[in-house]
């Protein structure tokens, strides 16, 4: 494996994983099996909604694909936007968690560096 392959196939890795994570957390919290405190319902379900699209775009970035960018590309403009409306929400005096502001800002980050990654043409895939 060349070098400039194993960067995005590590992300892929790491999408992946992150993907898996998600769902099962998410789906936990949302079944009532995880006592996660003062929980905003609108991240909660995007984010565990968003798990699979994020086994996808680990998927794609793992074997190459060039759809793994704007697939990579969305999923990160929509955490921002949903990351706003927690900052909406949050001045408006609504309940939320530190943990969860964390989160958002972590996940921000990661599909910020996945689609940086993945904008990078993937030769003849």
């Amino acid at each position: 494996m060349k070098g400039h392959d194993r960067v995005p196939r590590i992300a892929g890795g790491v999408a992946i994983a992150f993907g898996l994570l998600t769902v099962v957390s998410g789906g936990a919290t949302l079944l009532g099996g995880v006592g996660m405190g003062a929980v905003v319902p609108f991240v909660l379900w995007f984010n565990t909604l968003a798990g699979p699209a994020y086994v996808v775009a680990g998927l794609g970035l793992w074997q190459g694909r060039r759809w793994a960018f704007p697939l990579s590309l969305v999923i990160f403009v929509a955490t921002l936007l949903v990351f706003a409306g927690l900052g909406l929400h949050v001045a408006q005096g609504g309940a939320f968690e530190m943990r969860t502001v964390v989160a958002m800002a972590m996940r921000s980050a990661v599909w910020g560096a996945m689609a940086a990654i993945a904008r990078h043409p993937f030769p003849g895939r």
